[in-house]
């Protein structure tokens, strides 16, 4: 049983609706006019399993921080959104979504941690130097793709077996990656600003008449990891955990 206030489930009667999808997270409105209305519930999910209590005004914190960063970063990257109607509602482009999640790391941290502990120098392609520890920063961000799967669990893949199913063209892929890192770039000084330390995050992409568009969420704390940056270095100094903010 959710809390009282809670919104875990909806059910608008849209003029014009076409289809609607209930994600883990999300209710997704397809309207006949192009458009979808994304509602962020406060369901919570962990590990593609839906939690059975939802969080109240979750779904407000993670529109309006969205909604923030899209209006970031769109001078950046383009990006699906138009309006805002409700601090838990966002209308924008309907798209062709590309089925891979360009996950982008700064830090050895989480899943790329646990598979350099277990003695691999690579992840998804992406080679990873000797000599580093737990949350150690990396030399430079690495895309770490994974499969956007319909249901079950995301599988990590590389950006050869990428081309090789045809989830994307290789000027696609050229793009997805180009725009992955300069939105991490921006995340990053954001973050900075805040005085947090943008970990990893990942990114969503659709096709819409010829073009590529940021879709779903933008470094929101279900799609992000963040530390606090006062003590990071020393905290890593002392071999101490770090600060994190994530879902």
């Amino acid at each position: 049983m959710s809390l009282p206030g809670t919104l875990t489930r909806t059910a608008l009667q849209l003029p014009g609706t076409t289809n609607v999808y209930h994600g883990k997270v999300r209710d997704v409105y397809t309207l006949a006019d192009g458009r979808l209305v994304l509602v962020a519930t406060d369901r919570i999910s962990a590990f593609d399993v839906i939690l059975p209590r939802g969080i109240p005004f979750k779904g407000q914190v993670l529109t309006q921080l969205s909604w923030h960063m899209l209006q970031a970063t769109k001078d950046v990257v383009p990006n699906w959104a138009e309006a805002m109607p409700d601090p838990q509602v966002i209308v924008g482009r309907a798209c062709e979504p590309i089925k891979i999640e360009m996950v982008v790391r700064g830090h050895l941290t989480g899943h790329a941690w646990r598979t350099y502990k277990a003695g691999h120098r690579t992840l998804c392609g992406a080679p990873l130097p000797e000599g580093l520890r737990e949350h150690d920063e990396l030399p430079e961000p690495i895309i770490t793709p994974s499969t956007k799967a319909d249901e079950g669990h995301d599988e990590d893949i590389t950006p050869d077996e990428i081309l090789a199913r045809g989830l994307c063209t290789a000027e696609e892929w050229d793009t997805l990656s180009r725009y992955a890192l300069a939105l991490f770039a921006r995340g990053r000084q954001l973050a900075r600003e805040r005085g947090l330390i943008l970990v990893d995050t990942k990114y969503e992409f659709g096709r819409h008449e010829g073009r590529i568009l940021l879709i779903d969420e933008v470094h929101t704390p279900d799609s992000s990891r963040y530390f606090h940056l006062e003590g990071y270095s020393e905290r890593q100094e002392r071999g101490e955990p770090q600060q994190q903010l994530s879902k």
